[in-house]
């Protein structure tokens, strides 16, 4: 059993940066897949960006460029960068996880809010 616990979401205005963090217990990351996922109001849970146990990331095209996700397997804790937010990066920030040798995302985080101003 993996556990996730997400933070670091808060209210931040356009243009700024913020990292959110995920710390995963039950199991070490290096067998672990993770991604990031989120949810606006009204919408559809979509793909952020995620990296595998070799550290190849891919990342949706509407971060691409401004969103970077990172591990550090010492702190079994992933993370992601958000430079240049815009409002539309507002939603539930959301932390999944699942074995390498499995398609499905098994394990979520209860998810951090993410507001971003105009």
């Amino acid at each position: 059993q993996v556990q996730l616990v997400e933070s670091g979401g808060q209210l931040i205005q356009a243009g700024d940066s913020l990292r959110l963090s995920c710390a995963a217990s039950g199991r070490t990351l290096n067998t672990l897949h993770m991604g990031w996922f989120r949810q606006a109001p009204g919408k559809s849970r979509e793909f952020v960006a995620d990296i595998g146990w070799s550290g190849i990331t891919s990342y949706a095209d509407s971060v691409k460029g401004r969103f970077t996700i990172s591990r550090d397997n010492a702190k079994n804790t992933v993370y992601l960068q958000m430079n240049s937010l815009k409002v539309e990066d507002t939603a539930v920030y959301y932390c999944a996880a699942r074995m390498i040798y499995k398609s499905v995302y098994d394990y979520w985080g209860q998810g951090t809010q993410v507001t971003v101003s105009s």
